[in-house]
C-alpha cells in the first residue's frame, strides 16, 4: 500500500509526458489560430506589414453588408440541404440490403462503397475535373455516343450545373461514412426482436415498418446532424473542382473566406477573419442541436 501512491505518481508523469506534444500542437495549430482570429476580426491588416490598424467593428459591418458573403452564405446553406437529405436516406436504404445475412459478398460490397472515403480529397477533385471534361471527359464521351446531347455538357464550366455536379461527387465521395453510420445502428435492434415479431406473423415490411424504423429512431437523429456537420468542410472538393466558380456560382463560405485571406491581389486577414468569426457562429448554432439532438437521442433510447 506504501509503494502505491509514488507508482500512481510516476504512471501520471509518464501519461502528462506522452500527452505534452500533442496538447502543445494542439494549442499552436488549433487554439492559437482561433483566438488569433477574433483579434485579427477587429483590425484592418494584409497580413505582411507588421503594424495593425484597430477598427472596431468595421470589418463585422463590411462583410454583413457585402452581398457576395450572403451569397456565399446561401450556396452553403444550399448545399447542406441539398446533401443530407439524400445522403441520409440513400445511406439508410442501402445498409438495410448490407444488413442482411443472406446477401452473398455483402462484407465485398460494404468495402467498395467505403473506398472513396480513404481517397485524398483534394485528388478526387483533380481527377473529376478530368472526368467531367466537356471535350474529352468520359461521362460526356458517353452522353454522346449514347445520344442524350450533341455537344459536351460543361458541368463544371455552367453556373447552373457546377454546384450539382459538386453535390453528386461529394455524396459519392462519402457515403461509406453514413453508411457504416447505419450499418452501426442496425447491429443494436436485438435479433429476438425480430424473432418474436416474426412468430406474431409480421411480414418483411411489417419488420421493417413496425419493429426497424421505429428502434432507429435515435440514431436517425444523430446521424442527420453528423451529416449535416459534415457538409460545412466543403473547401478542399470545391476549391479543387471549381475553385468557387464560374461567376461566384459554387463559392461557400470557406472559399470565401479564403479568397480575402490569400488569394486576394492585396490580402485583407481582419475582413476574412470577420468572416469566419461569423460563420463560426453558425456552425456554432449547428453543435448546439448536435448537443440537443444527441441529449433526444439517449433519453429516448433509455425510455426504449
Amino acid at each position: 500500500m506504501n509503494g502505491r501512491g509514488p507508482r500512481l505518481g510516476r504512471n501520471r508523469l509518464w501519461v502528462w509526458l506522452f500527452l505534452t506534444p500533442t496538447i502543445v500542437l494542439y494549442g499552436v495549430y488549433t487554439i492559437y489560430p482561433v483566438v488569433a482570429s477574433y483579434w485579427y476580426s477587429f483590425v484592418e491588416w494584409n497580413g505582411f506589414d507588421a503594424a495593425k490598424t484597430w477598427v472596431g467593428l468595421a470589418n463585422y459591418r463590411a462583410v454583413v453588408a457585402d452581398p457576395l458573403f450572403w451569397n456565399s452564405f446561401r450556396i452553403t446553406v444550399l448545399f447542406m440541404v441539398a446533401v443530407v437529405p439524400v445522403k441520409v436516406l440513400l445511406t439508410l436504404l442501402l445498409a438495410l440490403v448490407l444488413n442482411s445475412p443472406k446477401l452473398p459478398l455483402r462484407t465485398l460490397f460494404r468495402t467498395a462503397f467505403f473506398l472513396p472515403v480513404v481517397t485524398t480529397t483534394a485528388i478526387v477533385g483533380v481527377v473529376m475535373q478530368f472526368v467531367f471534361d466537356p471535350a474529352s471527359g468520359p461521362v460526356n464521351v458517353v452522353l454522346r455516343k449514347l445520344g442524350v446531347v450533341a455537344d459536351g455538357v460543361n458541368f463544371l464550366g455552367d453556373p447552373k450545373a457546377a454546384l450539382w455536379t459538386v453535390v453528386g461527387v461529394y455524396i459519392w465521395k462519402w457515403f461509406g461514412v453514413t453508411l457504416i453510420y447505419w450499418l452501426a445502428a442496425l447491429q443494436t435492434v436485438p435479433d429476438e426482436v425480430y424473432e418474436a415479431a416474426a412468430i406474431d406473423g409480421a411480414g418483411p415490411w411489417g419488420l421493417l415498418r413496425h419493429v426497424t424504423l421505429p428502434l432507429l429512431k435515435p440514431f436517425a437523429v444523430i446521424i442527420t446532424l453528423l451529416t449535416l456537420e459534415s457538409t460545412l468542410k466543403i473547401f478542399d472538393l470545391m476549391l479543387t473542382m471549381t475553385n468557387g466558380g464560374p461567376f461566384y456560382a459554387t463559392e461557400v463560405v470557406e472559399i470565401y473566406i479564403y479568397r480575402w485571406a490569400f488569394a486576394a491581389t492585396v490580402p485583407q486577414l481582419g475582413f476574412a477573419s470577420a468572416a469566419a468569426v461569423v460563420f463560426g457562429l453558425f456552425v456554432g448554432l449547428i453543435g448546439v442541436l448536435q448537443l440537443l439532438g444527441i441529449r433526444a437521442a439517449r433519453k429516448a433510447r433509455s425510455e426504449r
